[in-house]
């Protein structure tokens, strides 16, 4: 998957999850970034992108993301 239809994909799902379409995804978005990212939001955004992408993130995976490029890096690592 090319790394612009991972993004589109990911920028769809911030969309949804957060109700919001001004989110624009990039690697450096983090929650400080966005209001609503609280720690309820974050665990239905991780369930979305599990469904979306076929995975399963185990808690330590998630637990060391820093920002999104780092949650993008992880779900290239599984699909490979």
């Amino acid at each position: 998957m090319s790394t612009d239809a991972l993004y589109a994909k990911l920028t769809a799902i911030f969309h949804d999850v957060f109700d919001d379409e001004s989110i624009v995804v990039t690697p450096e978005l983090t929650a400080d970034d966005v209001d609503e990212w609280d720690s309820l939001s974050h665990i239905r955004l991780v369930l979305a992108i599990e469904k979306k992408f076929g995975l399963k993130f185990s808690a330590a995976e998630v637990g060391r993301l820093k920002n999104v490029g780092e949650f993008a890096s992880l779900i290239v690592t599984k699909t490979a």
